[in-house]
């Protein structure tokens, strides 16, 4: 069998991704810039050290330098992800995509391109502004009404830099600040949609490259990290056709195929889901997914290899997800049984690692 290259396994998502792969009896390269990434502890993966992505050349250069022929690679976050569909040609040979070609991926990494593309499919977005200074930015925030968000458009390094994925404002001079700060990423100002964290739906999902659906999975956020504007520590499996529909009428908008979450928050005001944003890769909780049968490493390595892969859906399974021990936070246990993010029977030692590194803070 042909390899697969998992890339930036610090967190749960690329562990998710090398246990997938893993456990099917795939050989795991398991790429990271740092020494400390949790998936470097699975039993599955080939821990390989890489530079940080941020140096792009150094990056590519040492993609370029694997001994690989034809291997699927998974980008867990936006910054390799860009960095390897920017580098496509070059790399030429080495990897199978489970992504578009840059053309049309830039595209969909703005967050601008995404609310376009949406709000011309029919599909519900948040009232938007895109401003050109901050003295335009204060006065669509004072038009929208506070609070707000002050989000990038590009979001290339914006979280890294921020910790953070967007600038919640609830004054005029917040707004002026978290728009001078975010200037180099194309700020956007977007009203906040009332709701919880509860009203956040998602489709997961890979596209073959003819747009035909190989694996859905539909669910709900529970709970965030940091609540409001983060990402999942708790989330649920429910499916729900008019988020699935709506979900896979943008994608094709986009003429996007290979793996995706879309997000939608149900807007209390009107019953209406509307876009938050489109991640063109894996998702923090695509665990999940494969829990409840729609395994989207496994399906997108199937059919990048030349597979015959029958379409699957989660429709009917209702399991939960959780990130059950975090640094600074009370624990989030469900009730049995639910899927742990880092916990697994087969690959203990993530767990172990997770644990000590908790019990050192």
């Amino acid at each position: 069998m042909r390899p697969a290259v998992v890339v930036d396994v610090g967190w749960v998502n690329g562990l998710a991704a090398v246990r997938s792969l893993g456990r099917a009896g795939i050989r795991v390269l398991a790429l990271d810039h740092r020494p400390s990434a949790l998936g470097f502890r699975s039993r599955y993966a080939e821990p390989l050290l890489t530079p940080d992505p941020q140096d792009e050349e150094a990056f590519v250069d040492f993609l370029a330098g694997l001994e690989v022929k034809g291997a699927p690679i998974f980008a867990t976050h936006d910054e390799p992800l860009n960095a390897i569909a920017r580098a496509a040609g070059r790399l030429a040979g080495k990897f199978l995509y489970p992504f578009p070609r840059w053309e049309v991926l830039s595209r969909i990494q703005t967050k601008r391109g995404q609310l376009e593309a949406a709000e011309a499919a029919g599909i519900p977005i948040p009232r938007t502004a895109y401003p050109g200074s901050a003295a335009e930015a204060r006065a669509a925030a004072e038009e929208l009404g506070f609070p707000v968000l002050v989000k990038p458009s590009s979001t290339e390094g914006f979280k890294r830099r921020f910790k953070r994925q967007a600038f919640r404002c609830e004054t005029a001079a917040e707004v002026e600040q978290a728009y001078a700060q975010a200037e180099p990423y194309e700020p956007m100002v977007q009203e906040v949609v009332p709701g919880g964290d509860d009203e956040l739906y998602t489709l997961g999902s890979y596209l073959r490259e003819d747009g035909e659906a190989l694996g859905l999975f539909s669910g709900r956020k529970l709970r965030q990290t940091p609540p409001g504007v983060g990402t999942c520590r708790v989330g649920e499996a429910l499916w729900l056709d008019e988020v699935v529909d709506q979900g896979l009428k943008l994608l094709r908008a986009l003429s996007f195929h290979g793996l995706s979450q879309v997000e939608f928050k149900r807007d209390p005001r009107d019953g209406a889901f509307k876009l938050m944003e489109v991640n063109p890769r894996l998702f923090q909780w695509h665990g999940l997914a494969a829990a409840c049968g729609v395994d989207l490493p496994l399906i997108a390595y199937r059919d990048l290899t030349g597979e015959q892969v029958e379409p699957v859906s989660a429709n009917g399974a209702h399991k939960r997800w959780a990130i059950t021990l975090l640094p600074g936070e009370s624990p989030a246990p469900q009730r049995p049984p639910y899927v742990d993010a880092v916990f697994a029977r087969d690959d203990l030692k993530p767990a172990l690692v997770q644990v000590a590194r908790l019990l050192r803070r």
